[in-house]
């Protein structure tokens, strides 16, 4: 049965069992910053499991594609050296949220395991575990399944505490949690390894296949357990681990999935073995990395990016280890997008940008893996234990882009370990450099906290009145601020809004009766609006009622920039691919900028067409449109969403130009799109690896930027006594002039060095019968000196030849030696010995040097040490 049969049977079944069919979510988590990945199916559901979110379903199933590469849920050091671990896996899974429960979970996964209908696998080769204390799953197994007694495991408390066990779930030390019962297959005793439970369970006889986990606790922070009002099932079962046993296979690496992957891979590399765990490495690799790109995370040298970064590099080196002599891994997107496009149509869809970017970094790579294996290799040499200390490591990382682990990788390969306490320490040491060579706005001190939350009424007004609900002195909650103190204002409403999404906090008043606060910005501290400023007229106290001004100008203009930053995302998507992906923007009052994932430079004329589609846009003058709506119907909507970040239950959807631009944004906006006026683009470059960004002007610092270009063409026109028809033929004929003209000089001096040159013969000092010749030629550049140089010794025969120009500050230096010399002289170590001693260095070959110096002061007294070098016999 073959994997991709095995995901669609497990999806029907629950389709079958009214459970909605859900498509897997990003391997970017939208709603969980304190994760790095999407790690298990339950990830996009979390918000549901938490009463948080409601959806028009109680009952779910997915296929979620899953990432353990980073942070708590690291797989990496295993991928290849194990049947079973991978960084990137899918998980099948069925949730209920709040509906049906254990009964249920546990008859629907054993009748899609062993009915005849699915996937029929023996129930003799099947054993299940329950938590110690889960004495209805037991009983369920038990009495309504018929399992026999020795078939059921209880596991209890093995980690070191209450609940703390293989077979209890929790989200964290707080929140939902249960206990759990997993589903073991039986590979056969010709395999090593005992039951969970025993002592022997970590051998790979006895493989988990599904796991049930049963949420009916909420665990408060005292350890209470309090029932869960509605209890709820998230499940899961690796697609890798079940296709082995259906496929008849122990390891994971030879299902049909990998096996399609081995064979692209050991073809291209020039390998015939397809069961080395280097092969392994990069087949499971090439599919972190494909579907890492796919979701927008781009090679960096930070969070997610590293993460990626690692990857791939670890693959490059693996297929370095295999001999690959080229460029190999981005190869591989072709092959992984012809045996998963089918479940995964995004591959194909962005199959050329993820080979580009793969190419990009491998290119990257090989520029500095030569030098960082060399200098590695020196360092081991000189080892005097068996471990790779911090510093190491760190250099290689810090300089050579060597991740710790693929440094670890070369350390286990040769029987060393590495200290990764001492790369932590380096690492941490940098980080608080960085730190303190930064500047931050103002923050709460620790410990502090601001109840409630503000209301922000700036959509529909810019004029407010509010009540003050806290005041905040040096990071600290005060009661009450003087006149000339600086502090942070908290109202209960506000129509300033707090800097988000790239658009900068507003600025304006806040007054009352012989009371002026000067708002310089306002920011979020949770729900709450931190209004920041000075304090020029008379007292504030916690209670007083205010009037709050938004600087209305500002907001405008803030406003255009913002619309147009929409606008822009959209056009580049249009003129540069669907790959394209916002990684960040800022907007006030002068400017937009926008960051956006693109691996290559924008071109002239694709600026041109992005410039040109949005002020098409700006001139249809479209409303504006606003809907606040959640997020299922905002998907529907088709809304663009940024990946990593979180959204509310309410979302604020923003459309543009009739569809043209729709995104989840909560900023400030025009009304219509012909309230921008026009855009222009004023640069474009790169920030990092595969990220571009783009920075222009709009409204009537657009018009600005337009009259000053008119200003400028016109002032160039009256130098150049053309008009602004001409200027551009007049400007040509000036620099072509000017080209014959330097092109003519060049020629003369030619001449003339050339003639002093021929002149020079004559002043050759005769030494031991060598011709030597030790002069300064004035006005020649170093391609007249070297011509020269060449001239006289082939005129004077046995000769040799030191040439010296003076360049303002700069000595150009041009020496020969005649062929039947070269036993003895050779030029290169004559321009070794004479240009330290006009402050220079030089070399070259045996018969011509070049070289040059900067004591232009020293030249006159150091050319007779020419003749003194031939003397001494060099």
């Amino acid at each position: 049965m073959k994997s991709s049969d095995i995901r669609e049977a497990f999806l029907s079944y629950f389709e079958q069992k009214g459970h909605a069919r859900v498509a897997s979510s990003s391997l970017v988590p939208g709603n969980d910053p304190t994760l790095l990945f999407t790690n298990a199916g339950m990830v996009q559901f979390k918000d549901l499991f938490l009463g948080q979110e409601q959806r028009a379903y109680s009952r779910a199933t997915s296929s979620q594609r899953c990432v353990r590469a980073g942070g708590k849920h690291n797989d990496l050091e295993n991928v290849g050296y194990t049947a079973r671990h991978h960084t990137f896996f899918e998980m099948l899974g069925n949730f209920s949220f709040g509906d049906y429960f254990k009964k249920d979970a546990i008859a629907f996964a054993w009748e899609f395991l062993t009915s005849e209908q699915y996937l029929n696998l023996p129930t003799d080769k099947l054993l299940v575990t329950v938590y110690a204390d889960d004495d209805e799953a037991y009983n369920i197994w038990l009495n309504d399944m018929g399992l026999p007694a020795e078939k059921i495991i209880r596991i209890g408390d093995n980690k070191g505490a209450k609940y703390a066990s293989d077979n209890f779930w929790a989200m964290g030390d707080t929140g939902p949690c249960g206990p759990c019962t997993e589903i073991f297959y039986d590979h056969g005793e010709e395999i090593f390894g005992g039951p969970p439970g025993s002592p022997d369970e970590d051998g790979d006889r006895f493989i988990e296949i599904w796991n049930n986990v049963f949420m009916q606790y909420n665990r408060s922070e005292d350890g209470t357990m309090h029932p869960l009002p509605k209890p709820s099932v998230d499940t899961g079962m690796g697609l890798e681990r079940i296709s082995a046993i259906m496929q008849g296979v122990h390891s994971n690496y030879e299902i049909d999935l990998f096996q399609s992957l081995l064979n692209a891979a050991a073809k291209i590399i020039g390998v015939k073995d397809t069961t080395e765990s280097s092969l392994r490495v990069i087949a499971d690799h090439i599919r972190s990395c494909s579907f890492l790109i796919c979701d927008g995370v781009l090679p960096s040298n930070e969070g997610r990016g590293y993460v990626l970064r690692r990857i791939i590099r670890r693959a490059v080196r693996h297929g370095n280890k295999l001999g690959a002599k080229d460029n190999f891994f981005h190869k591989l997107v072709a092959p992984l997008a012809q045996e998963m496009g089918d479940a995964y149509p995004e591959l194909v869809k962005l199959q050329a940008q993820i080979e580009k970017v793969l190419l990009t970094e491998e290119e990257q790579f090989a520029k500095t893996l030569d030098q960082g294996m060399r200098i590695l290799e020196q360092d081991l040499a000189g080892l005097s234990d068996k471990q790779i200390p911090g510093e190491i490591l760190f250099k290689l990382y810090d300089t050579y882009g060597f991740p710790v682990d693929l440094t670890g990788d070369i350390a286990r390969e040769r029987g060393l370990t590495i200290d990764e306490a001492g790369f932590e320490a380096a690492m941490e040491n940098q980080r608080q450099m960085a730190r303190a060579s930064s500047n931050f706005k103002m923050t709460l001190a620790e410990g502090v906290d601001i109840n409630g939350s503000t209301e922000f009424t700036g959509y529909q007004q810019l004029a407010d009145d509010c009540e003050v609900v806290a005041l905040l002195k040096d990071g600290e909650l005060v009661d009450s601020l003087a006149e000339g103190e600086t502090g942070a204002v908290v109202l209960a409403s506000t129509p300033f809004y707090g800097e988000s999404g790239g658009q900068v906090g507003d600025s304006g008043l806040l007054t009352a009766s012989g009371v002026r606060f000067e708002v310089a910005d306002t920011s979020k501290n949770g729900d709450n609006h931190l209004h920041q400023g000075v304090l020029v007229q008379g007292s504030i106290k916690v209670g007083d009622n205010l009037a709050a001004t938004v600087d209305a100008e500002v907001r405008h203009a803030t406003a255009l920039n913002h619309s147009a930053t929409h606008l822009l995302h959209a056009a580049l998507r249009n003129v540069l691919g669907d790959h394209v992906q916002q990684k960040g923007s800022l907007v006030d009052a002068q400017k937009l900028r926008f960051d956006f994932s693109h691996f290559e430079a924008v071109t002239a004329e694709q600026l041109k067409a992005i410039e040109q589609q949005v002020n098409e846009q700006i001139r249809l003058n479209s409303a504006v449109e606003t809907t606040e709506t959640d997020m299922e119907n905002a998907e529907k909507l088709g809304a663009m969403m940024l990946f990593g970040e979180k959204y509310g239950d309410s979302v604020r959807v923003l459309s543009m130009g009739q569809g043209y631009s729709v995104e989840l944004c909560g900023g400030t906006h025009v009304k219509r799109t012909g309230d921008i006026g026009l855009i222009r683009l004023v640069s474009e470059s790169g920030i990092s690896a595969g990220v571009r960004r783009i920075e222009g002007v709009t409204g009537a610092k657009a018009l600005a930027l337009f009259d000053e270009a008119e200003r400028c063409v016109a002032e160039v026109a009256a130098v150049v006594k053309g008009s602004r028809d001409n200027v551009v033929d007049k400007v040509q004929q000036l620099l072509e002039k000017q080209r014959k003209l330097e092109k003519e000089l060049v020629s003369l001096k030619a001449k003339m060095a050339s003639a002093a040159g021929s002149d020079l013969a004559s002043e050759a000092q005769n030494v031991n019968g060598i011709k030597v010749i030790a002069s300064q030629l004035d006005g020649a550049d170093m391609k007249t000196l070297d011509n020269t140089v060449s001239q006289l010794t082939d005129k004077l025969g046995t000769a040799v030849v030191l040439l010296a120009s003076v360049d303002g500050e700069r000595i150009n230096l041009a020496c020969g030696v005649s062929k039947d010399l070269l036993k003895q002289y050779r030029a290169g170590d004559l321009m070794k010995h004479f240009a330290p001693l006009v402050g220079g260095k030089g070399g070259g070959k045996p018969e011509k040097a070049k070289g040059a110096g900067s004591d232009v002061a020293a030249l006159a007294t150091a050319l007779p040490a020419v003749v003194a070098w031939v003397e001494a016999g060099a």
